[in-house]
């Protein structure tokens, strides 16, 4: 046969234009560079020399799938199961992210195990591990409690799935589809009918519905699904594991504190994972709540939120054009820097001068923003005004949410009065975003960052000059 040569290249995340039928796009975390068919021709080669080896993986109902090395838990955080596909990338290739470019709330966040035949759903709002299906039981190894029920050797018959999980309320037939589905607590198996040799005929009215019927013997199980509760169809992502905290803080939501002038700072939410000395099972999930403000010192940041994930120095402020003409000609002597907490969704920008707050920046994570998957997802409410009858009348508008979008916003708090400033990202000069560009708009001391799909990206709180000016005497 004709060989083709298949070279894995681990790249950010490469984009893909997905097809009209998908209504979404698509990324590519390996990125395949396929030379052609060798000319000559070679003897069969098994597939382990083309693809590696075949992932034998332990199921644990209502929990994870995974091995000695790593698992994928349910109510995980979609940054820590990239985080496992990357740096297995060697076993683990060809891992697509699909989603919905217009509607990305509506559709689930789904990761792709394209060449193991595995998909992991993710809650399209938390962003959570919500389901682990696996669609092609031909492409992976499966065990329960450490017996093999499907593999090379054992085909994963309603049978061989009765010996291995025991017994169960007898299989639903789903007629569209034309498959019966195997449920037990936190794990189904789909049995296909057209793979029967002799397909029974159901009637309508047979014995007490279609849900009494049972599964003939020899069908062999098409999906398998893993997931929290009773109900695939009624599944939630479940809260984070404590295996998944990691030492890390998460925000569970964060309030945007401010008057009528604009923000004062955040409230946040905090959720960790505390634990008696070196015994994990008194580990327990504590919520702490924290509030940092403009004008705090970058001690009481450190002391409030812990370390930050990473320290970032600006090499150059590119809005510095937009400001007003004096401000333009005061050359910097030093730089700024950003406290960037990933976990938290959250940047907070300190003056080079006074090391005191001076912006904040929450991040949405959307898909198809040129940052996903950097930060994960803030969870920020922002309570809004609006001006009536006069410069000192002000008026709530509702709350601004992680989920809202810009023609709602403006609907509250009225249109900008200037045009927005076009926003094009790009790693350097030479590469272009294949993602676009995004608009900024300022309103009451915010500037929100627009995607084409009219989706936040991202909200840049700003503090009056009053308060950071008075906040060495507080």
């Amino acid at each position: 046969m004709n060989v083709v040569f298949v070279v894995i290249v681990v790249c950010r995340l490469a984009y893909v234009e997905a097809g009209a039928e998908a209504q979404g796009c698509q990324y590519y975390l390996n990125s395949i560079i396929n030379p052609g068919p060798v000319t000559h021709r070679t003897p069969n080669l098994p597939s382990l020399f083309l693809y590696g080896p075949m992932l034998d993986l332990e199921v644990v109902p209502e929990r994870s799938l995974g091995n000695e090395q790593w698992e994928f838990a349910l109510g995980m955080p979609l940054a820590q199961a990239i985080a496992i596909l990357q740096k297995h990338c060697r076993i683990i290739r060809n891992v697509q992210v699909l989603y919905s470019e217009q509607t990305p709330l509506c559709h689930d966040l789904i990761l792709n195990l394209t060449q193991d035949g595995i998909k992991l759903l993710f809650d399209a709002c938390n962003q959570r591990l919500k389901v682990i299906e696996v669609y092609d039981l031909s492409k992976v190894k499966l065990k329960y409690c450490g017996v093999h029920f499907n593999s090379q050797a054992i085909a994963p018959t309603i049978e061989q799935i009765d010996q291995s999980f025991g017994a169960t309320h007898p299989g639903v037939y789903n007629a569209a589809e034309q498959l019966f589905h195997l449920n037990f607590r936190g794990l189904s198996f789909s049995f296909q009918l057209d793979s029967w040799n002799e397909a029974p005929k159901y009637e309508p009215n047979f014995a007490h519905g279609l849900a009494s019927l049972q599964i003939p013997h020899g069908a062999t199980v098409k999906r398998m699904y893993i997931y929290t509760g009773n109900s695939l169809q009624d599944t939630k992502a479940p809260a984070m594991p404590l295996a998944c905290f990691l030492g890390n803080v998460f925000a569970e939501c964060v309030e945007v504190l401010r008057d009528g002038t604009g923000p004062l700072g955040l409230r946040l939410r905090l959720l960790t994972a505390g634990c008696g000395p070196g015994v994990m099972a008194d580990a327990k999930v504590r919520v702490l709540e924290r509030c940092i403000y403009f004008g705090d010192s970058c001690q009481d940041v450190l002391s409030t939120l812990g370390s930050p994930h990473k320290v970032f120095y600006k090499s150059e402020d590119k809005m510095k054009i937009h400001s007003p003409s004096p401000h333009k000609q005061v050359p910097s002597k030093c730089n700024d820097y950003f406290f960037n907490y990933f976990t938290l969704g959250v940047d907070i920008l300190f003056d080079a001068t006074t090391h005191l707050v001076k912006k904040f920046v929450l991040h949405t994570n959307f898909p198809g923003h040129y940052n996903f998957n950097i930060y994960h997802r803030c969870d920020f409410k922002i309570p809004l005004t609006n001006k009536k009858g006069g410069a000192d009348s002000q008026t709530e508008a509702g709350t601004l949410t992680t989920y809202s979008k810009w023609d709602l916003i403006q609907e509250h708090i009225g249109h900008p009065m200037e045009k927005p400033v076009v926003l094009h990202r790009s790693s350097s000069a030479n590469n272009s975003n294949p993602f676009g560009s995004t608009f900024c708009f300022g309103l009451q001391r915010m500037i929100f960052e627009v995607m084409q799909n009219n989706h936040i990206a991202s909200v840049t709180l700003y503090g009056s000059h009053s308060r950071a000016a008075e906040a060495p005497a507080q």
